[in-house]
């Protein structure tokens, strides 16, 4: 069991942001929410849901796994890591669909966190949590593209404070079916925790969703660069997603990316992932020019494959 007591700072905190601040990068985020929706967090004794807000002096307990530390990452040469920028600061990588961001796993090896320590050893004892070494942010496993990397704690933390307050912009490449989608647009149903099943999130449309789902706002920008005979090539634009956020959006509109099953998307056949690309990150620095970043990242083949024409709208 573990008893972390609430301080001054963390006043009207909510319980899962709380709990990580408080276990000081032993516990990550993830973990937390898990241990959360599994009972094994409470507040002064009682079972409080994770975006519950947490007073000073408050205790919170955590008992089974939950008590237990994360592991750290560990260095794997032989994972794949392609590097798209590196200054002494900060580093954008490129991440293959099917390669985790970090592990889940003790030992688990071959994540894109396992090759960044490899290559930059420095990064151990940065970030989140020590399975996320200097990640600012993370892709889903079959989610491909651009992933910004502090190279410092002083710049996770200026990185980290830019991407909550929306400075750094971030664009992504998407593939759905094109009958019925407007050439651009906003969705912006707000977002939560799915009530039935851990490996979603629920996009709340009706009324009756937000008052018993407490979810979060979340927007997602879109436009369509290219139609093909099926498919439309979209290009979205969001400050700072929410987990699964546009999956969950471009579903929740009835247009779920191609080949994600788990949101209801069409299976192709040879495809094996979903159709979604981080194609661009960029970050003026604020004032610092050792932060500043803008790279791009073309859309891979076999999403372009996808769409007649789509080479021409790469990125």
């Amino acid at each position: 069991m573990t008893e972390l007591l609430v301080t001054d700072a963390l006043d009207g905190t909510r319980l899962d942001k709380a709990a990580v601040e408080l276990a000081e990068g032993k516990l990550s985020r993830a973990k937390v929410k898990r241990a959360i929706d599994a009972g094994e967090v409470r507040v002064n004794g009682r079972r409080l849901p994770k975006g519950a807000l947490v007073a000073k002096g408050d205790r919170i307990t955590l008992v089974g796994e939950a008590a237990d530390a994360d592991e750290s990452a560990l260095p794997d040469p032989a994972a794949p890591l392609n590097v798209r920028f590196e200054s002494s600061a900060v580093v954008v990588v490129d991440k293959p669909a099917g390669q985790p961001t970090a592990p889940l796993r003790p030992g688990e090896m071959g994540t894109l966190a396992n090759a960044l320590l490899a290559r930059y050893p420095e990064l151990a004892g940065i970030g989140y949590s020590p399975r996320e070494p200097g990640l600012i942010h993370r892709l889903d496993t079959d989610t491909s593209g651009l992933v910004v990397v502090a190279r410092s704690a002083a710049a996770f933390d200026k990185l980290k404070g830019a991407l909550k307050e929306g400075e750094i912009t971030k664009h992504y490449l998407l593939v759905c079916e094109s009958d019925g989608l407007a050439d651009d647009g906003t969705i912006a149903f707000p977002i939560a925790s799915h009530p039935k099943d851990q490996r979603r999130v629920l996009a709340c449309i009706h009324p009756r969703d937000v008052m018993r789902n407490s979810p979060r706002p979340a927007s997602t920008a879109f436009r369509v660069r290219e139609r093909g005979a099926k498919w439309a090539l979209v290009e979205v634009e969001v400050s700072r997603a929410l987990r699964h956020q546009i999956r969950a959006h471009f579903a929740a509109t009835l247009h779920p990316l191609v080949g994600d099953a788990l949101y209801g998307g069409e299976a192709v056949e040879g495809l094996g992932r979903h159709a979604l690309h981080a194609s661009r990150v960029a970050y003026n620095g604020g004032g610092d020019a050792e932060l500043a970043f803008a790279v791009d990242s073309p859309l891979p083949p076999e999403l372009r494959s996808l769409v007649a024409g789509a080479a021409a709208a790469e990125t």
